[in-house]
């Protein structure tokens, strides 16, 4: 069973028809709604600037916060730490014996 269906989804204005993983609907439609908003709160400032400068924007300022996230995932000195406690506990109870 092809579990695929078409959408039209518009951001900026302009219509995309996608075809997308049935599953994927609600956060595909949920990205392009972040996307016109965005599109649309740069246009009411910038009104001057043609769609693809504005959605350009939005490119960078999306790219940026997951730039940002992934700095923030980064889960390497808790591990470093959980590996050097338990180290300690393990000869603490090697000691006990």
């Amino acid at each position: 069973m092809d579990d695929k269906i078409n959408i039209n989804l518009t951001m900026a204005g302009v219509s995309y028809p996608l075809t997308i993983d049935r599953n994927q609907e609600a956060l595909v439609r949920e990205a392009a709604k972040r996307v016109d908003m965005r599109a649309n709160a740069y246009r009411r400032f910038y009104k001057e600037l043609p769609n693809e400068v504005t959605l350009g924007m939005v490119a960078f300022q999306f790219a940026l916060e997951v730039l940002q996230q992934k700095g923030r995932n980064d889960t390497t000195p808790y591990t470093e730490k959980i590996k050097e406690l338990t180290e300690v506990l393990e000869n603490h109870f090697r000691e006990q014996r």
